[in-house]
């Protein structure tokens, strides 16, 4: 597994290093034989020092957690269990996921697009065109069944995630909703 150990504004020596190495490294062998990388970011705020790790699964999983303490090492601890607690959640999802799956998830590739108003437009209304960042870039959208979806935002911590369902090929959409609960949008046959 390939570590990449940096801190912001903040020295990380060596000591720090082979012990986030070692203790992850168990962590993730515990419920993973396959991780390819993980980043572990180290920085301050104020008295208190957070440390952030994600760690990529060749299996297509992405898992990120974020720790705080008055010590570094604690800071580390912290978020070396909550990724502990997470994979452990998981292991059984996980076990089967590889069995259903013999080969690691497959990711299809999407554009992603913001586009900006015509400043034509945004003047004839009687306002100043809105700054807008455009951005262009490549997204991997992974086909995956609706559980497994599921598990894969909730491991990375994000608030939705976009995948193409394996059951019939469609686009598909799910998010953490306000209530907690987790939303899913199928447009099939919508259009």
């Amino acid at each position: 597994m390939r570590y990449t150990i940096s801190g912001k504004q903040i020295d990380v020596g060596d000591a720090l290093n082979t012990h986030v190495k070692t203790e992850l490294g168990e962590t993730i062998e515990k419920y993973s034989q396959r991780p390819t990388d993980a980043a572990v970011t180290f920085s301050k705020d104020a008295h208190q020092f957070l440390c952030d790790c994600v760690v990529h699964l060749s299996t297509g999983l992405t898992v990120q957690a974020r720790g705080t303490a008055h010590d570094i090492y604690a800071a580390f601890e912290a978020c070396r269990e909550k990724m502990d607690k997470q994979l452990r959640r998981y292991k059984r999802r996980l076990k089967d996921h590889h069995k259903d799956h013999a080969e690691p998830v497959v990711f299809g590739q999407a554009d992603s697009y913001v586009l900006a108003p015509e400043d034509d437009d945004a003047e004839s209304q009687g306002g100043s065109p809105e700054p807008i960042i455009i951005a262009e870039m490549e997204s991997r959208v992974p086909t995956l069944s609706v559980g497994d979806a599921v598990m894969h935002m909730e491991l990375s911590g994000s608030p939705l995630l976009v995948f193409r369902n394996e059951k019939h090929g469609g686009v598909n959409v799910v998010h953490r909703r306000d209530d907690g609960n987790v939303g899913w949008i199928d447009p099939r046959g919508n259009g």
